[in-house]
């Protein structure tokens, strides 16, 4: 039995179901339960002197234990609601960058497959050129002197491919644009250093393999940069002295003018819950782990003869195994009914994301389970089943 099925305990939702879909929201640790009780201790007994007993540093100490795992220095990376705040956060540090350059570096270059909530947010702003590729490799080729920011995915949410980011970062830097790295979908379950990619930002969340739980959102900042950029997007936090309530902004030095108004306090509490067991296992052997139980499942997938569409080739394969069957939606949904907890994204298939704690065993009856639901069109009676969690 692997050494890393001793922690299945500490998150309580196994006991009850095949819990497949940390690409999503991972489980519950049940230390996190105890951190918001200790939240709700603090705001009864403390009050707003909980302020300056922990909960104003929250943003930056909680960033710190997530640098750790990711490879960053201390004081670069700080805490937001989502990657769509933080991304914004990043855009606004260039507001007027098409002015300084004549008009002409106005470019925003990202895959297709990148999620859809970021895409949304550069496809709203009226000043920018958004140009959409097919891959990673064409990112390469689309950057140029016109480009400013490359905005890329880690890993892709629909199929679990690792992208090859260095060649994106190398040509980035060339041509004077800076690369926006979502790490959603790879933080906790792919070992990757933000420094050695050398990436410009680096945005990301909780909710899937950080086992943090959500309104845990997070905002890296190159250290050079977080010295001389100036983000339009900014709140109190982000002023150098943000109790003297003086009425001109001057920004707090590094990554703290990268912060917006008060924090998510209760989601931080949380959070630290899920990080702390990441950091405890380490996210290389979770990584061995992960590819042992993603290739178990492919393989198990093959002998039945089912369709995969995520990544065979370890390098490139991410935390999650894609299947497609008759009908996705409806066969997600007789999976549910047996106990077995995953998800599915249209034109992608059925998504099976196991972590750390999921057993061998688990996986095998859960194969088994889509094989008989796929032979017997037991899925027939969930047919025209809506999208859903």
């Amino acid at each position: 039995m692997d050494e890393l099925l001793a922690y299945r305990d500490r998150f309580p939702i196994l006991a009850d179901c095949t819990y497949l879909i940390n690409h999503s929201l991972a489980a519950m640790p049940a230390a996190a339960e105890a951190r918001l009780l200790e939240y709700a201790r603090m705001w009864r007994e403390r009050g707003v002197r909980s302020w300056g007993e922990g909960w104003w540093e929250m943003p930056v100490t909680i960033g710190d234990q997530l640098a750790r795992i990711m490879g960053a220095a201390p004081g670069t990376i700080v805490m937001h609601q989502n990657v769509t705040v933080a991304e914004e956060i990043v855009l606004s540090c260039f507001r007027t960058a098409a002015l300084r350059d004549g008009g002409t570096r106005n470019r925003v270059v990202y895959e297709e497959a990148n999620f859809p909530s970021v895409r949304y947010l550069y496809q709203a702003q009226p000043d920018l050129e958004v140009v959409a590729v097919e891959d990673d490799r064409a990112i390469v080729d689309a950057i140029d002197e016109r480009t400013l920011l490359v905005p890329i995915s880690h890993v892709l949410f629909k199929n679990a491919e690792i992208q090859d980011v260095e060649p994106i970062v190398r040509r980035a830097h060339e041509m004077g644009a800076y690369v926006v790295l979502d790490c959603y979908q790879s933080a906790g379950v792919v070992p990757f250093d933000l420094t050695a990619l050398n990436v410009d930002f680096a945005v990301g969340g909780s909710v899937k393999w950080l086992c943090g739980g959500p309104g845990a959102g997070w905002l890296y900042v190159r250290p050079d940069l977080a010295e001389r950029l100036e983000p339009t997007f900014v709140g109190w936090q982000g002023h150098a002295r943000p109790f003297a309530f003086e009425p001109e902004l001057e920004y707090a030095p590094g990554v703290r003018r990268f912060l917006t108004g008060t924090p998510n306090v209760p989601a931080l509490y949380a959070a630290s819950a899920g990080y702390d067991v990441i950091e405890e296992v380490g996210v290389v052997r979770i990584r061995e782990r992960s590819l042992r139980l993603t290739q178990l499942l492919i393989d198990l997938l093959e002998d039945a003869g089912l369709e995969i569409s995520s990544p065979r080739e370890p390098a490139r394969r991410g935390g999650t195994v894609l299947v497609r069957t008759p009908d996705d939606p409806a066969v997600h949904r007789e999976l549910g009914e047996r106990g077995i907890v995953c998800d599915f994204r249209p034109d992608a298939g059925i998504r099976l994301g196991p972590h750390f704690y999921n057993s061998e065993d688990e996986l095998r009856q859960t194969v088994a389970q889509l094989v008989d639901i796929v032979e017997s069109g037991a899925f027939a009676r969930h047919a025209g089943a809506a999208a859903r969690f």
